[in-house]
């Protein structure tokens, strides 16, 4: 690692201080300094117990097809301990290993060892001189033992979800049979019959900053206490998102750093948990000239209306609700990647559009 500059405008002098610098910037706070009466409205509301039925226990079989579904090639955690290891020790001790996972689930307990991420820091392509800490990618390599439980109950997470058609279609990233090009025809038949009726359509393009690792914990428990999730798999995403930590660790020194807000990058339930969170703005009261589509953390607002004013004043009506969901869910979307577009027949109405992005 080469040095940065510090948000006071100083640079770093020292190994220890550029990874502190680094860590501090990749790992996203849960920051309970700055929390207004609804964030901590939230908190109190998951501290209420859960009054909903157990899911069942994992089978044997369910444990082996996920082991197996890990990737043994990839770089393992803190413990060195590949899924290709883990499988060998199935296969020897099957009753074991899943008495092991039954025991999480019904205590609702992800063990803390598994909650520590080893963070690999890539530099991104044209940023080598460059002084800032956005300069790196963080890769998460966590323990192969937690991932087969992240993925055991995000899968039950799930198929509960989609059982019960919980979740808005129009999020089409992480979703069974549904693609970008699902994405893309669903605008297209959205600006399609607009100039056939006469009205101007405004899409506007959103990139939430950090994605997964940006997520906020307590947000997506309340969602799931919401939906009536069964007990203990709420009960384990709850302690799934407390005392997470991620370290740097050279030949010479480790430091450490709580990650207490999101999910790790490379994380197996990241995807779904986003999903979760996301939901709730997909589901905002929009007009009926309004549609949201999401693809990941990339949201498309498209709105349509008679004239050039009225699609204005409708598309920034529509903003001040997604802004205000951001600062529940405390999120920030990127404005530097958020983009405006005009689709219409008529040539005079082709100007810049005044669209806010109030952060």
């Amino acid at each position: 690692m080469s040095t940065l500059q510090k948000t006071n405008g100083s640079h770093t002098e020292g190994l220890r201080e550029t990874i502190q610098c680094a860590l501090e910037y990749l790992i996203p706070k849960d920051d309970k300094t700055e929390e207004t009466e609804y964030h901590k409205r939230v908190r109190k509301s998951i501290e209420e117990p859960m009054e909903t039925e157990d899911d069942r226990d994992y089978t044997t079989e369910e444990i082996r097809q996920t082991i197996k579904s890990i990737d043994y090639k990839k770089a393992t955690g803190e413990d060195g301990i590949t899924s290709k290891i883990l499988m060998w020790t199935f296969e020897r001790f099957p009753s074991l290993v899943t008495s092991l996972y039954n025991g999480c689930l019904r205590k609702g307990c992800f063990p803390n060892r598994w909650k520590r991420a080893r963070i690999i820091s890539l530099t991104k392509p044209g940023k080598e001189n460059c002084k800032d800490a956005s300069k790196y990618w963080p890769i998460s390599l966590l323990n192969a033992g937690g991932k087969v439980l992240e993925k055991l109950f995000i899968n039950r997470i799930m198929h509960f979800l989609y059982s019960n058609d919980l979740l808005n279609q129009n999020q089409f990233a992480f979703t069974p049979q549904r693609s970008t090009t699902d994405a893309a025809m669903a605008v297209k038949d959205f600006i399609d019959e607009a100039p056939t009726k006469g009205h101007i359509v405004a899409l506007v393009s959103l990139d939430v900053k950090g994605a997964f690792d940006a997520a906020w914990g307590p947000s997506v428990v309340k969602a799931l206490k919401d939906f009536h999730c069964p007990r203990n798999l709420y009960y384990l995403t709850k302690n799934y998102f407390t005392d997470r930590s991620a370290f740097i660790a050279t030949n010479s020194m480790r430091i450490e750093t709580a990650a207490n807000k999101g999910c790790s990058q490379g994380s197996c339930c990241g995807p779904g948990y986003w999903n979760i969170q996301y939901n709730s703005l997909l589901n905002l009261n929009y007009a009926k000239q309004t549609k949201a589509i999401a693809y990941a953390n990339d949201l498309l607002i498209a709105v349509k209306a008679e004239t050039r004013a009225e699609v204005e004043n409708l598309t920034n009506t529509e903003m001040t609700k997604i802004m205000k969901w951001s600062k529940e869910n405390i999120l920030q979307f990127n404005e530097q990647k958020s983009k405006v577009m005009l689709i219409s027949r008529r040539r005079k109405e082709r100007k810049a559009m005044d669209i806010y992005l109030k952060q």
